[in-house]
């Protein structure tokens, strides 16, 4: 059993404050009608099991959930290639929530990587997430 609630009728977002993207992909979702869940990963301590879960939801390794081409990141690492175990990935993502790669969103057992604000929009609406109108006789 996983340790992140999946309910298909609540949105749970991963998202850091400390980035532009995170910023307003989390608008989008406060403002949205949806019932919700936002966990800002800059002010809430997210376990290694849960980034495991996360990782695993979106089939990636835990360091694709890192953006290596961050200034912030080549400037801890250097700009050569950065071969860490999941313990060293994790504590990147610990001590630097902004090197996010990208907000997770997770609807039901759908986990999806939003790579600009406007996905949320896309991948949120009814129509465009897979679920069928009911047919209406009028």
């Amino acid at each position: 059993m996983g340790t992140i609630a999946m309910d298909k009728k609540q949105i749970t977002l991963y998202y850091s404050s400390l980035n532009s993207l995170g910023k307003q992909v989390n608008a989008y979702v406060e403002s949205s009608e949806m019932e919700h869940l936002t966990i800002d990963i800059a002010k809430t301590n997210v376990t290694g099991t849960q980034w495991a879960e996360l990782a695993d939801g979106l089939n990636k390794n835990i360091s694709e959930l890192i953006d290596q081409d961050h200034a912030d990141f080549k400037k801890i690492y250097g700009e050569k290639e950065v071969n860490l175990d999941n313990d060293g990935w994790l504590k990147v993502l610990d001590k630097n929530p902004s090197l996010l790669k990208y907000p997770i969103v997770i609807q039901g057992k759908k986990f999806i990587e939003l790579e600009s604000a406007s996905d949320f929009k896309q991948y949120m609406k009814p129509d465009s997430a897979g679920l069928e109108k009911p047919y209406r006789k009028e």
